[in-house]
């Protein structure tokens, strides 16, 4: 069995050689460099803040710093290494965009410009493994119809994204989750009227082509927010017409339909997720009617309710993240995933 080995960074007082392989099988070496990011949003204009959080712990999130965009940024999509989160696409009042940026996790600080996407496009979902991060849909610049496009980038270098291959429709506003192998995006809105959907399809991260059904959600539902172990995934929040509280999962390795997994306290769309570690998801923000700063967490291994872990620096809605801690990460190559 490969084995996940930990930074020495991580540890506290004084381990031997067997102790830390013990943890390391066991699944309990401490990583206190785990931390979830909330990116952008609206409150009630478009903003440039990006908080932060420790997943392991709970409490209210403390500024990171900015997106260099200025104007800040909207609906775009997170993905996350075990250094670096990078956000790609997105809205900046009243422009779609293309850029990918990026910070690194350990610091704070504001992003840094890391490429294009190959078209600018909004409303798009992002998750990765610990190499690529992968953009599907979204909705074009003009003339504001969603799209089927895939792109990809390599985290450990700069530049613009590449052709992956394409959905199997047109959509947006849709939400993704990754294992190491697959990476699974659900429900959004289809191409104009824009009806609401409820469609699963998946990709593996490794290879390039087009998406493949996966399955069904619970429910119709676009503006939703996803969370992953390494094995499930799970989705909350969300609409159709209104606002949702449901949370719902998937098995990642096999296909099919999700099922019925607990609430959110509170029904809501434009929730966004700070990721996840393999224990905990991570849920943020929102609209409920009015815009709401709570963040709150979710047992991934077992389902059931929500709960409280602390606010936002201010409330909003649309706020895309991602951790270095979630389940894409989980492959035996390098780092250590946060299990606490």
């Amino acid at each position: 069995m490969a084995l996940n080995y930990p930074r020495l960074d991580n540890a506290s007082g004084v381990w031997n050689m067997k102790e830390v392989t013990d943890a390391v099988k066991g699944g309990y070496w401490p990583n206190a460099g785990a931390r979830g990011l909330f990116g952008g949003g609206y409150e009630p204009s478009t903003t440039a803040v990006i908080d932060y959080i420790t997943i392991a712990s709970t409490g209210n999130a403390a500024d990171f710093g900015d997106f260099t965009t200025g104007a800040g940024v909207r609906q775009g999509g997170a993905a996350a290494s075990f250094t670096r989160c990078i956000w790609g696409g997105g809205v900046v009042a009243p422009a779609r965009r293309d850029f990918i940026d990026y910070v690194t996790f350990v610091t704070t600080g504001d992003t840094a410009d890391f490429g294009d996407l190959t078209q600018a496009t909004g409303q798009c979902a992002a998750a990765s493994n610990s190499t690529r991060a992968v953009f599907m849909a979204g909705k074009d610049q003009s003339p504001g119809e969603p799209n089927n496009k895939i792109d990809y980038v390599q985290m450990a270098s700069l530049g613009n994204a590449t052709d992956f291959g394409n959905m199997t429709a047109a959509k947006a506003q849709g939400a993704a989750v990754a294992s190491p192998t697959r990476m699974v995006h659900a429900g959004g809105i289809a191409a104009s009227p824009y009806p609401k959907i409820n469609i699963i399809e998946y990709i593996t991260i490794a290879s390039t082509g087009d998406a493949q059904d996966f399955g069904d959600l619970v429910a119709i539902n676009a503006n939703l927010a996803g969370v992953s172990s390494s094995t499930r995934g799970a989705f909350g929040g969300g609409y159709n017409p209104t606002q949702l509280d449901t949370i719902q999962y998937i098995e990642m390795a096999s296909t099919g339909n999700a099922i019925d997994y607990g609430d959110l306290s509170a029904a809501r769309d434009g929730v966004g997720s700070a990721g996840s570690n393999s224990k905990r998801g991570i849920w943020g923000g929102g609209i409920e009617p009015t815009l709401v700063d709570t963040i709150e967490y979710f047992a991934i291994p077992s389902g059931g309710a929500v709960v409280d872990f602390g606010n936002l620096t201010a409330a909003r809605k649309d706020v895309s993240g991602n951790s270095n801690c979630h389940g894409g990460l989980n492959d035996g190559n390098q780092g250590v995933v946060d299990t606490t």
